[in-house]
């Protein structure tokens, strides 16, 4: 430890101890646990406690106080764990009786602090710390405290409660470690007595009543499951799966969402690939839970490695049962051909998966969130799809594809399909005709209200559900099978696409803007492969939410990049009759009230310039002159610090080198000659580049000056290696740059610096010291006293013991 910290350590465990001077405040004593653990894990513990007293004293003094404050007393617990985290010293306080003092029964357990949640939450913390070593599981027996730990599992603290399901598993792990550690028999007569009463009260826990218990001991297994690998664990499983397998048996199942945790943790753990009857349990747990709480378990079933197939199947038609609910409410037909059997189950499932509004956008979004990782399963999908049948029969849908229409294959387009009508059925608005009276009754049950339920019910799909419904279909879109020709997509997809054109305009005209912008997204990623736009693309523009206006801002960029976007004309569009794309996105980054709009048009200008886009060829100077007076008076530094990415495109396009994004690289590249390198400052001067970033320079916001730094590091190395353009002898003026300069970093930055001449700017340049300017910009704000003795010195100072040093500000 640094001897000015042993000093005023002394001092610190007196203020600490004192109920007169105010307690430092959490931040503060969680950085001196930092501090404690990394001065123990560098050294002996035993030596730092016998050349600095006061900690042991400070423990002591803490114990004996009549009413101890819980923030010192919870700091005391966890500092006195880390110390004993290490055997020898362990021993040394245990000679003093100060452990059992501090965790055992005649400690904070009878005191009144023990109320208090940080308490309960520091005296487990310190146990956790302190069981690392045989000693420490002799100890935990002796003082009682493993019982402690069962009851604190009900704690009414989230955060304690976990904290000792935690422990109890570190515990277990400790004692099996050594001679256990092989292969004990299942039966448990050669545990550990620590690990065989940890084990029986697990099993005590699977047997009770109570679902809080049973779910105390399920997240203890399933911990255990997660974090130790060991071959113990099997004896474990061995021992508990048949109570675990008994909850099946109850109705209603208990704990069903940790039960599912813990199937899944078992099966993904060592013992999952030795055990064959884990597989019966998964599938019979499957068919005892709801499709609520089954959606998770077949997810994660879906997702193992040497899982059988059989059971692969089961959990794919437990995913898909929440799309085709949907189908069959929506077609008010038997079940859609092309699902597996039985997927929808009974009127009575459709009717409660729909009674929720919650349950069923949430399985909504599970199943389409991951149906890619369902078209992996082709062999499970052909084995339930019904021969021959490649439609869904949506009565309101379009025609499928005829047979003799070209298929890339037999397998995707069946599935593909099942999508098609799946993403149409849920992005169509839904009449009351079509979702009948199954769906009228289920938000009558979720909101008490007969008005209109189609109305909420299309609200909630249109927002989470589609945007996950477009996301699939892109997947699924950019995944099939491409057709040898000049299109990307094959034939069976353009006409899906095709299809898909009109609900895709309807969500475009949405009165949900979740809906708008989902599918603007849609659009733009699509329409690279696509190539037809819809006209209402550009009418998002002038969205009234900022969320869809930047989505219009990006598509239409994007698209016109492509060559796949023209401004409308015509008598139904006279106000941008005249108006070109360039000249309507300038407007919205000059004048849109919200960051995410200009934040878009500058993303869009900065590949614009990337791509040479005709309107940055038409005029290039003037197109980044224009985009520079924008950027610079826009108050979002985002938008100021894309400026400046836009400002380094350019530059390195005028130096003829585009990509070189390093400015200070170990290998810069070669200066160019002088002669280009004065047209280059020349061109920066008349579109005010170098006013831009310099005024950057001195921005409040750190990340635009750092970007700014960077770009002058990077034209100042070009310069250097030629000596700059001025002729021999010449002494540019730059008494005017300088004073401006000195203004805008004293924050007066109103006054531009006027007319600039490439002579002095670059004077200007090799007169700062940008070097230096960047590494302080690289430095936190805390650089100056970041330390343990400054720590000491603040919390020291804080109270007046140190009236000399001024707190740093935490």
């Amino acid at each position: 430890m640094d001897p000015e910290c042993s000093r005023l350590l002394p001092a610190l465990c007196a203020v600490l101890v004192d109920p007169r001077q105010p307690v430092a405040d959490d931040t503060c004593l969680e950085k001196l646990l930092d501090w404690f653990k990394t001065v123990t894990e560098a050294g002996p513990s035993l030596l730092l406690l016998q050349e600095n007293p006061c900690l042991v004293e400070l423990l002591f003094r803490v114990l004996k106080a009549h009413d101890p404050r819980p923030r010192v007393l919870s700091f005391s617990l966890r500092l006195a764990g880390l110390f004993a985290a290490q055997e020898d010293c362990f021993q040394y306080l245990q000679q003093g009786e100060l452990l059992p003092m501090l965790f055992g029964e005649s400690g904070p357990l009878g005191g009144a602090a023990w109320t208090a949640p940080t308490v309960r939450s520091g005296w487990l913390q310190g146990l956790r710390s302190l069981a690392q070593h045989p000693g420490a599981l002799r100890f935990l027996a002796d003082c009682g405290a493993v019982d402690t730990i069962f009851s604190l599992q009900g704690d009414s603290s989230l955060f304690v409660a976990s904290a000792a399901g935690q422990l109890l598993v570190h515990i277990l792990a400790l004692a099996m470690r050594g001679p256990a550690e092989g292969h004990p028999s299942p039966q448990g007569c050669d545990w550990p007595a620590c690990a065989q009463k940890i084990v029986c009260h697990v099993e005590d826990s699977l047997r009770s009543t109570a679902t809080l218990q049973v779910t105390q001991a399920l997240n203890v297994l399933t911990t255990t499951f997660g974090h130790c690998h060991s071959p113990w664990t099997q004896g474990l499983w061995v021992r508990l799966s048949p109570l675990v397998a008994c909850l099946l048996e109850k109705d209603p199942i208990p704990a069903s969402h940790s039960l599912v945790d813990l199937l899944l943790s078992v099966a993904r753990s060592p013992v999952g690939s030795s055990d064959c009857g884990l597989w019966e349990t998964l599938a019979q747990t499957l068919s005892h839970l709801s499709p609520t709480q089954a959606g998770p378990l077949a997810l994660g079933i879906l997702k193992l490695q040497d899982c059988p197939q059989a059971l692969k199947t089961q959990a794919f038609g437990v995913l898909l049962q929440p799309l085709a609910c949907v189908l069959k409410a929506a077609a008010q037909a038997p079940g859609p051909p092309g699902f597996p059997e039985g997927a929808t189950g009974d009127s009575i499932t459709v009717d409660t998966f729909l009674s929720s509004k919650s349950a069923c956008v949430g399985l909504l979004c599970q199943a389409l969130a991951h149906l890619e990782l369902l078209q992996l399963l082709v062999g499970v999908a052909l084995a339930h799809v019904h021969p021959g049948s490649g439609t869904c029969g949506h009565t309101d849908s379009p025609s499928p594809p005829s047979p003799s229409a070209p298929r890339p294959g037999p397998r995707r387009p069946c599935f593909g399909l099942q999508w098609q009508y799946c993403a149409s059925a849920m992005a169509q608005q839904p009449p009351p005709v079509t979702w009948g009276a199954t769906c009228v009754r289920s938000w009558q049950a979720v909101s008490g209200s007969s008005e209109r339920p189609w109305i909420s019910w299309g609200r909630c799909l249109r927002g989470r559900v589609l945007k996950k419904a477009f996301q699939a279909t892109l997947r699924w879109l950019l995944g099939s099978p491409k057709a040898p020709s000049c299109c990307d997509l094959d034939p069976h997809t353009q006409l899906f696409l095709g299809e898909l054109l009109p609900v895709l305009r309807k969500r475009l005209c949405s009165p949900c803007w979740e809906a708008r912008d989902s599918g603007l997204e849609f659009l733009t990623q699509v329409t690279r492969h696509w190539g037809e736009v819809p006209e209402l693309t550009g009418q998002l523009l002038r969205d009234p939410e900022s969320y869809v206006r930047a989505s219009a801002v990006t598509a239409t960029g994007q698209l016109s990049s492509w060559g796949l976007y023209a401004t409308p004309t015509g008598p139904e569009h006279p106000e941008v009759q005249q108006e070109s794309l360039f000249t309507e996105l300038l407007h919205i980054l000059s004048t849109d009230s919200e960051g995410f709009p200009r934040r878009a048009v500058m993303h869009v200008f900065t590949q614009w310039l990337k791509d040479g886009h005709a309107d940055v060829a038409e005029d290039l100077e003037q197109f980044v002159a224009r985009v520079l007076q924008a950027a610079s008076q826009d108050l979002d530094w985002e938008v100021r610090a894309q400026g400046l990415e836009l400002a380094l495109v350019f530059l390195e396009q005028l130096l003829g080198q585009p990509g070189s994004r390093c400015p200070y690289a170990v290998a810069l590249p070669e200066a160019a000659p002088p002669a280009t390198l004065a047209q280059v400052l020349q061109a920066l001067c008349r579109v005010q580049l170098f006013e831009f970033a310099l005024r950057a320079l001195f921005d409040c916001d750190r990340p635009v000056a750092q970007k700014s730094c960077d770009l002058l590091l990077f034209l100042k190395a070009k310069a250097t290696p030629c000596g700059g353009p001025q002729e021999a002898g010449a002494s540019p003026d730059v008494v005017s740059v300088e004073a401006a300069l000195q203004r805008w970093q004293a924050g007066e930055q109103g006054q531009p610096l006027g007319e600039l001449e490439p002579e002095a700017v670059m004077a200007v340049l090799r007169s700062m010291d940008l070097e230096g300017l960047r590494g302080m910009l690289a430095k936190s704000s805390d650089h100056m006293e970041k330390s343990p003795q400054s720590l000491l010195q603040d919390m020291l100072a804080t109270v007046g013991v140190l009236g000399e040093n001024e707190a740093d500000c935490y």
